[in-house]
């Protein structure tokens, strides 16, 4: 069995929603959405690789460590699962109460979202 490389792993730049162009096409554009009581997934279709942004305000989570650890969980499971997932342009909205989970609700709520997301995206963009 041969080794798995760290870069197909990685979270490099291509990888990440960073300017206010790339938000606002999926906010004009959404194709997918998988919404929950504490946050929600907004998604529109790409040509490349499935790409992640994050929105999480000071006004739904107040301490800056919880919002680093949510995004820190939510970058991880990106990271790790970013084979499976279809090419979209993905972000990630935090809404209040996200910040009272405990890391396995989080893990949990984190798993099931993108799951969500990914059987959502697959029967739209078929159509």
């Amino acid at each position: 069995m041969s080794p798995v490389s760290e870069k197909s792993f990685g979270f490099p730049r291509s990888l990440r929603l960073l300017t206010a162009s790339d938000f606002r096409t999926v906010f004009d554009q959404v194709d997918v959405k998988a919404p929950s009581p504490t946050c929600l997934l907004l998604a529109k279709a790409n040509q490349s690789e499935p790409r992640l942004g994050f929105i999480i305000s000071k006004k739904n989570v107040k301490n800056a460590t919880d919002r680093n650890r949510i995004k820190r969980f939510t970058r991880n499971y990106f990271r790790l699962n970013q084979a499976k997932l279809p090419s979209l342009d993905i972000i990630f909205m935090g809404r209040k109460g996200l910040s009272d989970l405990s890391d396995a609700q989080l893990h949990e709520l984190i798993e099931k979202q993108f799951q969500k997301l990914t059987k959502r995206a697959v029967k739209n963009l078929k159509t």
